[in-house]
């Protein structure tokens, strides 16, 4: 091993904080020079965080110090990495909303995998263990958000120039569908979505609550810049079915929301299996191919396995969704499992001493 090698071994072992990336994979090791024994290393540390940067700069040095390293450690704030393809999408971390303690995110790679499903539900399960529950439509080009809840003829209320979220099944809830016609495309650029994304997150009064859901559009593209950017997220929740196709894009996901500085939390494997309704017996609806390990080795859990079950469908068309309707359902469960590991991983994270982004 070189000596260049050992170092970057050591440094593998240093993660910004609160994540499970590595600070060699997120770029930040921009030189390793050896002068005989002695070694100069710079990390340009790319994040708007002061206290991760400081924690990443005191880890490293720890690290080596523990090896023995003779070393001279330089810091930058990402100074050399503007030619990087990522470079524009480190945030400069707002809050449009400052008074919501706790913002989940739900994203996928790619469409057609349940995300929508697993946003309402999952807000449905966090509002079943007591908590105060919001829940923000992002998913502008395709809000669906109102039918799932079975509050499509429903209009948000102004009042103090505030939006009035429309309450249903115990939750607030708002999205672009609520101020549109039900059937009319939303065909915005970049730009103007990210400005609607911005307003619907500072010009809603969520009155008080504890957790905000925000079901993003799939992708990895302007919104999901936009909400790293202004919503400060508390940590992201990742939607996928087993098939390596869809798992390649939750790959890209988690990366895309490691670099700009989001926890990852872990991933819903939805339509996991079928479970057939006469006998019991569970199937495989995808092949499980060659990409969970990847996912294992870039240390994402999997939060919640949820069956595939034509009811959870249905439910959802007919605005009263799974965990509501059958909460005790193999699919029910598992939403309200998701839920309960969702909070207990955001209401620790605190007491274990891991900063919030």
């Amino acid at each position: 091993m070189t000596k260049q090698e050992q170092i970057l071994a050591i440094l593998r072992d240093v993660r910004f904080p609160g994540l499970d990336a590595n600070i060699v994979d997120l770029g930040y090791v921009e030189k390793i020079e050896t002068a005989g024994e002695r070694v100069h290393i710079r990390l340009a540390i790319a994040t708007s965080r002061a206290q991760a940067a400081r924690e990443i700069e005191r880890e490293a040095r720890a690290r080596l110090d523990g090896a023995g390293v003779a070393y001279e450690l330089e810091t930058s704030p990402g100074a050399g990495h503007e030619g990087r393809a990522d470079a524009a999408e480190r945030p400069v971390v707002e809050d449009l909303a400052p008074g919501v303690p706790h913002k989940i995110v739900v994203a996928s790679g790619k469409g057609g995998v349940g995300k929508s499903t697993v946003a309402v539900n999952l807000a449905l399960g966090l509002a079943a263990l007591g908590k105060r529950v919001g829940l923000l439509d992002a998913d502008i080009h395709g809000p669906s958000v109102p039918m799932m809840l079975g509050v499509s003829e429903r209009r948000p209320e102004a009042v103090e120039g505030k939006l009035i979220p429309v309450e249903a099944h115990g939750i607030r809830a708002i999205s672009l569908g609520f101020l549109t016609g039900g059937l009319d495309p939303i065909i915005w650029r970049g730009p103007l979505a990210s400005r609607a994304i911005e307003q619907l997150l500072s010009d809603v009064d969520w009155g008080g609550v504890d957790y905000l859901v925000l079901d993003l559009p799939p992708g990895t593209g302007d919104i999901q810049i936009s909400i790293a950017q202004k919503a400060n997220p508390s940590g992201v929740v990742i939607v996928t079915t087993p098939q390596d196709v869809a798992l390649i894009d939750a790959i890209r996901g988690v990366r895309m929301f490691a670099k700009v500085g989001i926890p990852v939390l872990g991933i819903v494997e939805n339509m996991s299996e079928f479970i057939c309704p006469h006998c019991g017996k569970a199937s495989a609806i995808f092949p499980h191919g060659a990409l969970s390990p990847e996912l294992e080795r870039l240390g994402v859990p999997v939060l919640a396995r949820v069956p595939l079950d034509p009811a959870v469908a249905q439910a959802s068309d007919e605005g009263v969704p799974t965990v509501v309707r059958v909460p005790d359902s193999p699919a029910g469960r598992s939403y309200r499992e998701l839920a309960a590991g969702v909070a207990r991983l955001l209401e620790e994270r605190p007491r274990a001493g891991r900063p919030r982004p």
